[in-house]
């Protein structure tokens, strides 16, 4: 008898920090769609993403390597299909590959590997945000930030989107569910990321918990890494909010939104389950990168705390525990494995030096607490390189030019006392300093991504031509859904 084909499925959102998900411990947020998933399958606790921006954590995610490895930098330097993705892998192997919804590759017309791309979003104009990639030197301040300028409840362009890729991804599923190859989908939606604005039905949930407190603001006298505090001045998201009547809508809307997001994928679980694919079918649940979403007196992502770089990693199908919790540090790195894998697929000899490992095989194994939880930041705002490492109960920040931070996770899970100061701890970061060294330079690696922002910089004509080139805010939505 032949073997059934063995399909994978993974749904990725954008910006949504784990913590805001029932099945992360969140005993308010409603996500009964996410929590089923995790219910029948294994939640990671400790994931992070590549980079705590779009554009690199998703080249990340495509290629399986680390983004300095791959040089995919900032919102401005996009993958174009250089570098061998899953995509590419499986549709060779003669596998169908195809995606709906946000990508937030270079273009359409590239050759990243996809057979067909259903309502897809990229950079904006093959360009996107070149004027972030104006570094060396960092500019003092792009101004006011766009961002907020819708906020509240209604419904935006991005709300119609995620409802279309939602629809379009179970009329995919039913189209295929007698396939006899096996299939690869990829469905990419927006919400919870900017702009903050959700239909009342969402927002109204969460009146009670848009009044807690934010954690440690300036203005109560916290102080802000320095690194941090430059990239604030240089693009001031918490200014542009201004009272805290709208910073407690912004953030009602963003706890509005994940619960949209739930309600959209579980349309599209929905379907799954009433398609007898479970079966036969791998499910991945991630996103890009999360959001800091007040904490600090920082909005959006790019630092390297807990709120922008950890993510949501859930996974459920053929041979993976149901229920299970693992705290082995996982990745965006972890997908390409976990796509060969999922479709039956052996590695290739160059695969298996791949910084991953499939999801699956981490999920049926116990949890290996020497495994390292990795990021870096070499994007906007930022006027020198940042990484992270997690390994153990710590959770270590270097900074090129600044000094470093150091988190016990045990002890303080919400990162709010460096103990980097602290002599106790020279050991620790003598250790972690050791270790990301070993992965690479982190001095070069900076001068190799500023080097190849400033040449990006000199192709549109200088620093002050570049400062103009590029989305002021989120990369809009296809044009038919700018309009209700």
């Amino acid at each position: 008898m032949s073997k059934p084909p063995r399909n994978f499925l993974i749904l990725l959102s954008d910006e949504h920090d784990p913590r805001y998900t029932g099945c992360y411990g969140n005993s308010w947020i409603k996500t009964p769609n996410l929590d089923r998933l995790a219910a029948r399958g294994t939640c990671f606790e400790r994931a992070y993403t590549s980079s705590p921006i779009c554009v690199p954590a998703r080249s990340s995610l495509a290629t399986g390597r680390h983004v300095h490895d791959i040089g995919y930098w900032d919102n401005a330097i996009a993958y174009e299909g250089r570098s061998t993705s899953w995509h590419h892998r499986l549709s060779n192997a003669g596998i169908r590959v195809e995606s709906i919804g946000k990508l937030h590759f270079r273009r359409e017309e590239d050759p990243t590997g996809f057979a067909v791309q259903h309502e897809t979003m990229h950079i904006q104009d093959g360009v996107g945000l070149v004027w972030g990639a104006v570094r060396h030197p960092l500019p003092g301040s792009r101004g006011p930030s766009p961002i907020f300028e819708e906020l509240g409840i209604g419904e935006s362009a991005y709300n119609r989107y995620d409802m279309r890729i939602a629809e379009r991804a179970c009329e995919w599923l039913e189209a295929h569910r007698g396939d006899e190859a096996p299939w690869a989908l990829f469905v990419g939606f927006v919400a919870p990321h900017m702009p903050l604005v959700v239909p009342e039905e969402y927002f109204s949930l969460y009146s009670n918990e848009a009044q807690r407190p934010f954690k440690l603001l300036p203005r109560d006298g916290a102080l802000r890494h320095p690194w941090v505090e430059r990239m604030a001045r240089f693009w001031d998201h918490d200014a542009a909010l201004g009272t805290d009547d709208r910073r407690r809508t912004a953030r009602q809307s963003y706890l509005g939104l994940v619960t949209f997001l739930d309600a959209q994928l579980g349309k599209v679980l929905g379907a799954f389950d009433r398609l007898g694919l479970a079966e036969n079918t791998t499910v991945l649940y991630s996103s890009d990168h999360g959001d800091n979403l007040g904490a600090r007196g920082l909005w959006n992502k790019s630092t390297l705390y807990r709120e922008s770089t950890g993510i949501p990693m859930i996974i459920a199908g053929p041979g993976i525990p149901a229920g299970a919790r693992r705290q082995t540090h996982v990745g965006l790195i972890d997908v390409y494995p976990t796509a060969l894998e999922a479709t039956g697929l052996e590695p290739l000899p160059e695969e298996r030096l791949l910084p991953g490992k499939s999801l699956i095989g981490l999920a049926q194994a116990p949890d290996d607490h020497q495994r390292i939880g990795f990021s870096e930041y070499h994007a906007v705002g930022a006027d020198g390189a940042a990484y992270m490492l997690a390994c153990g109960r710590y959770k270590y920040h270097h900074y090129v030019n600044y000094p470093p931070e150091l988190f016990d996770l045990v002890d303080d899970p919400e990162e709010t006392r460096n103990l980097a100061q602290s002599a106790r701890y020279k050991g620790v970061l003598k250790e972690f300093e050791a270790r990301l060294r070993s992965l690479l330079d982190p001095e070069r690696v900076d001068a190799r991504a500023k080097r190849d922002q400033q040449d990006l910089v000199i192709r549109f004509g200088g620093a002050r031509n570049a400062w103009q080139r590029g989305n002021k805010g989120a990369t809009p939505a296809p044009d038919r859904y700018l309009m209700a």
